[in-house]
């Protein structure tokens, strides 16, 4: 079997060097789980795989066709816009996938009117249910307190449908209950 992604020997930063050298193979149907500290690079090594941050060295190799979905650690909040979120979901692709019944009771909520956990579990079903073949999730507890953060483990064993995530967490507890390999990252 062919892996989606292939990260060997990558450095990634923006002016310069920031993260890495970092190495690991992602193939179909794994969850596997970036770990480190607060500015370890995580971030940026998410931001490399999609192109939104500079590789100095090393090599990235996608499988060709590779889908992928996003969720940025800080995802933008539209402000005093009547964006809902079966709107962000319809856009993403998610809309063909029927949410679990903690997230479609949201979907009728505008994005500016939800609280910071609610917003973080309406963005992250738009990435899971989106068709993507890889899933990216940047710090996906973030504004979440407990009973979110388990319900954000059902949705994530629930959502992936056979489809690789691949989750950057500081909070090793979390890695280790949702992902089946972990990668060490550190600056």
């Amino acid at each position: 079997m062919q892996p989606l992604l292939v990260c060997d020997g990558l450095i990634a930063g923006y002016d310069r060097p920031v993260v890495g050298p970092v190495s690991f193979d992602l193939y179909a149907g794994e969850v596997v789980g970036l770990l480190g500290s607060n500015g370890a690079g995580k971030s940026t090594l998410l931001k490399a795989l999609t192109g939104q941050a500079r590789i100095f060295d090393g090599c990235l190799t996608r499988a060709p066709g590779l889908r992928m979905a996003h969720h940025r650690q800080q995802p933008v909040r539209p402000r005093e816009c009547p964006l809902t979120g079966d709107d962000l979901v319809r856009l993403t692709g998610a809309g063909r996938r029927t949410p679990p019944d903690d997230v479609a009771r949201l979907l009728d909520c505008r994005m500016d009117q939800l609280s910071g956990g609610q917003f973080q579990i309406v963005q992250i079903w738009a990435c899971l249910g989106s068709p993507a073949d890889l899933i990216l999730l940047d710090e996906p507890t973030n504004n979440l307190d407990p009973e979110a953060t388990a319900g954000l483990i059902r949705l994530i064993r629930e959502g992936l449908g056979g489809r690789t995530l691949l989750v950057v967490s500081h909070e090793a507890d979390f890695i280790q209950t949702v992902c089946s390999r972990v990668v060490p990252v550190s600056p």
